[in-house]
């Protein structure tokens, strides 16, 4: 009954343990009937008289054949026309008998039954009285006669005509010859007699026999009971090992030792639930793992900011006191004040990404998307910012297609991203970079563009560019907050777009960013 690992569910488990306990209980019930049957048949199974008589070897003298018929009750002897015996499956018949005494014996078939009572008269003699009931279709009929001590008949009659019953004939007709026994005669064709003999089971005899048959019925509850409890077991061990598994897991996820229950086998429902915890335990080392890196970030983010913000506080700070305390020449202090001015915009600049860094971040966030040409938007974007690129002394070249690139963006944030793609390339790059900016459809898509053939971004840095407070070097004395990037990505996926790096540019470019924008319908 155990199923394999990928067996049914606990309802089918209990189904079949069910159907075979009752299966096991009925072939126990099957196997105590038998044996209440064999104890009945050796009480009640009575000789098959008729289909001894009806057997030819009976006729043949093959008396051997015919022990079948006797079963465990019942004896016979064959006796010859003459009365003396030919042949007894017993020892204790006699070997001869008289017509008379055969006579006293009841014939096979007939219903008769003589009951014999002592009898006493008025003279105070010793008397017995035989009564002779005949069971027939006209209903019962009964004979009655009394006989003195010498078995002579003084009153009544069986209508046979006798007068005297000799001692043996008496025991032949009160049925006494063989006490416990019912004795019946059979006359054959052949002259000879057959007298049955079948054992009687009555009274204390009966009622010991038939209690011993009970006492041995008995044994068959503990068989009952022990199956029960095998089968009890049985599904026990197939539950309650997968629940331990899992019980173990729990207690060791509890304790910080994360355990993987696997296939725990049992019912499906149990390695549903088996599969659901491993599921949940890797969200949860994930979620982990995903914390600790968030703290880590959370540090390192909170070391950055205390930086960028230090390094401007420290010279402003610095530059206030001394033209309080008169340090600074009368000719240095204009210079001194615009060198403070230039750090307060720094800060102001700094600021200005956080705020734009957690209100994108922000899960209210709203954008306001408007059906737009990217081709014609992009050409007029860098048009506006053409003289900032001259002035930086880098060239453009833009591809631009002429048919319209549809798509629905907020044009505002769009502008954000592309003003911090532009103004790293700027910030990061020597005099003479040049600048490439295309765009085009890519099947459902609009993609732009923008790369550059300058420095690049060192290979250590490329993985983690779109972390808040990266940047594309490890000195954090340039300036720039690390965030643009960042920010950039979250404006393009929040309008279902993406921004990522080109691992491997095609030359002259050097680093490319490829924004995807969704097409409008």
């Amino acid at each position: 009954m155990k199923a394999g690992k990928g067996g049914g569910g606990l309802l089918g488990l209990l189904a079949r343990y069910i159907l075979g306990l009752a299966l096991t209980l009925l072939a126990l019930a099957g196997l105590a009937l038998l044996v209440w049957d064999g104890e009945m048949n050796r009480l009640f199974y009575l000789p098959d008289w008729d289909g001894l008589l009806a057997d030819p070897a009976l006729a043949q003298e093959r008396y051997a054949a015919l022990a079948p018929y006797l079963r465990d009750t019942g004896e016979i002897a064959v006796y010859n026309g003459d009365g003396s015996l030919a042949w007894a499956s017993d020892d204790d018949f006699d070997p001869s008998l008289t017509t008379s005494e055969l006579g006293c014996i009841p014939v096979q078939g007939s219903s008769s039954r003589i009951d014999c009572y002592p009898y006493l008269d008025t003279t105070g003699g010793d008397r017995t009285l035989l009564v002779r009931t005949d069971f027939g279709d006209a209903g019962e009929q009964s004979r009655a006669m009394v006989l003195d001590g010498s078995g002579r008949v003084v009153w009544g009659g069986f209508g046979d005509g006798r007068a005297q019953y000799t001692e043996r004939e008496l025991s032949y007709l009160t049925g006494e010859r063989f006490a416990g026994w019912y004795l019946t005669a059979a006359w054959l064709n052949s002259g000879r007699v057959v007298l049955l003999r079948e054992r009687l089971v009555a009274g204390e005899s009966y009622l010991a026999q038939y209690a011993a048959a009970q006492r041995r019925m008995w044994g068959f509850v503990p068989l009952f009971l022990a199956a029960a409890i095998l089968w009890v077991l049985l599904l026990r061990r197939r539950i309650a090992r997968p629940l331990r598994r899992l019980d173990a897991a729990v207690t060791a996820q509890a304790a910080g030792r994360p355990v993987r229950v696997g296939d725990c086998g049992g019912p499906r429902e149990i390695r549903q639930i088996g599969a659901r915890f491993d599921r949940y335990a890797r969200q949860l080392e994930e979620s982990e793992t995903e914390r600790r890196r968030l703290d880590e970030a959370r540090g390192k983010m909170i070391a950055a900011i205390s930086h960028d913000i230090k390094t401007p506080v420290t010279v402003i700070c610095g530059g206030i006191d001394a033209v309080c305390d008169g340090k600074v020449p009368p000719e240095e202090v204009e210079p001194t004040l615009r060198m403070i001015r230039r750090r307060a915009d720094t800060l102001a600049q700094l600021a200005d990404s956080f705020h734009e860094y957690a209100k994108v971040e922000h899960p209210d966030f709203l954008l306001h998307p408007e059906r737009t040409d990217i081709g014609e938007f992009v050409r007029e974007y860098l048009a506006a910012k053409y003289d900032e690129i001259a002035l930086a002394g880098f060239t453009l070249e833009a591809n631009l297609p002429e048919p319209p690139l549809c798509c629905k963006v907020d044009r505002l944030q769009l502008t954000r991203a592309l003003d911090n793609l532009l103004s790293n390339a700027l910030r990061h790059n020597r005099l003479g970079t040049a600048l490439f900016v295309d765009a085009a459809r890519e099947e459902g898509w609009v993609t732009i563009r923008i790369a550059d053939n300058g420095e690049g971004i060192p290979p250590s840095r490329r993985a983690r560019i779109f972390e808040p407070f990266v940047t594309g070097n490890d000195a954090r004395s340039t300036s720039g907050s690390g965030l643009g990037l960042s920010i950039a990505r979250q404006i393009l996926e929040r309008q279902g777009g993406t921004l990522t790096l080109t691992p491997h540019p095609v030359p002259p470019r050097v680093t490319e960013f490829v924004l995807t924008l969704p097409c409008a319908e």
